[in-house]
């Protein structure tokens, strides 16, 4: 049976130049990055070549760069730690944010360590009411704001340097999570005033089980975790050398080929979009489609009302189709998504967010959309 693979904005397959780099460092490299002799030397040298590697492609300095386990631990490590730093009492968020940053913050809350969590307005779309967070920084303490630079179950983008330049007019730290975002748009820390920014290597095509935090050298936090004085006194424990070393050659090759991945995959986007309004009456979308507004790995699909419409994911997976219910972090759960609940999503018309990647084709697009229209009319209300 042919296996189409529409999840990419919860993992990527790894790109063959990304193995054949592990595999090298795995075969050929094997001292501990912290012993003083030759072995450890040689190693020391392929983390830090790869810090600078991810800083140059960011335009950033190597000591802004700090290599994590992945996303959820750089936003952890972003929120608990820059928070504690400057003793900040209020936070802002959206009621719509990966649970990385929305349980961190909610923990937070309940444990006491900050005062008050504000949520800003969003649209039906899933967009920044941006007059509303600088009301809610301007009638506040020094804030600390989380917010997401691309949503991962509706692709609506945050305009990250619209929200820096709030944050610093009013003295806020700005953590931007940029898991969905990373190796798929220029990130240039000189320019976003971003605080805080995070990446998770299985994203773009790189390894599981590595990432990275960007710390903007205009301030300073304690580690999360202890240990050791590893990632420069930031993260105890031996580093993840072989996962460093392939984040940095996918970071570096979506770089390299950005322009024509974005071309292809928004051709691809646009054509399934653009098919679905035409073959299934009443199909909508959940969040923002158009380009400068959406992220262009991602298409909610919002489907019309149908029976059983709760193993609509099941009969496409039977078809051979893998795509997402929502956020892939939730996979498996029986509680709907909280994202959809955020922008009041018709909770009687089920959704299926596909994502794409450089290497889907349009072939498995056009199998994709005959399946759907199958399984669709299969299910429709009588």
């Amino acid at each position: 049976m042919k296996r189409v693979y529409l999840d990419n904005a919860a993992t990527t397959p790894l790109d063959p130049a990304v193995v054949e780099e592990m595999t090298n460092v795995m075969q050929n490299y094997y001292g501990n990055p912290s012993a003083i002799h030759a072995l450890g030397r040689e190693v020391r040298t392929l983390v830090e070549k790869a810090r600078k590697t991810v800083a140059t492609l960011l335009n950033a300095s190597p000591s802004e760069v700090f290599f994590t386990s992945g996303g959820t631990e750089a936003d952890n490590t972003a929120i608990r730690c820059g928070i504690a730093a400057y003793g900040i009492k209020h936070a802002i968020t959206s009621t719509i944010e990966h649970h990385a940053v929305e349980h961190t913050l909610n923990m937070l809350l309940k444990d006491g360590v900050i005062d008050k969590l504000s949520f800003v307005n969003i649209d039906e779309k899933g967009n920044v009411d941006y007059a509303h967070l600088e009301e809610l920084l301007q009638n506040n303490e020094r804030s600390f704001v989380s917010l997401m630079h691309a949503n991962n179950e509706l692709g609506t983008l945050t305009d990250m340097e619209k929200v820096g330049d709030l944050c610093e007019k009013y003295n806020a730290i700005y953590h931007a999570d940029t898991v969905q975002t990373m190796g798929h748009y220029q990130h240039d820390v000189r320019k976003l005033k971003a605080h805080f920014m995070v990446c998770a290597a299985h994203k773009l095509h790189g390894p599981k089980g590595v990432g990275f935090l960007y710390v903007n050298n205009s301030i300073k936090i304690p580690p999360m975790i202890y240990g050791g004085a590893q990632e420069r006194n930031m993260r105890g424990g031996t580093e993840n050398v072989y996962g460093i070393v392939g984040l940095a050659k996918a970071l570096e090759i979506a770089y390299a080929e950005m322009e024509q991945h974005q071309s292809h995959v928004q051709g691809l986007k646009d054509y399934m979009k653009q098919q679905l309004i035409a073959e299934i009456p009443g199909i909508s979308f959940n969040g923002e489609t158009d380009a400068d507004k959406s992220l262009y790995t991602v298409l909610n699909v919002s489907f019309p009302e149908m029976e059983m419409a709760d193993m609509l994911l099941f009969n496409l997976d039977i078809n051979g189709i893998c795509a997402s219910g929502g956020s892939a972090c939730s996979s498996g759960s029986n509680i709907g998504s909280h994202v959809l609940n955020g922008i009041k999503a018709d909770p009687n018309r089920p959704a299926v967010r596909f994502s794409f990647s450089k290497y889907t084709t349009k072939e498995e697009i056009d199998y994709t959309l005959e399946k759907v229209k199958m399984v669709v009319k299969q299910n429709a209300l009588a």
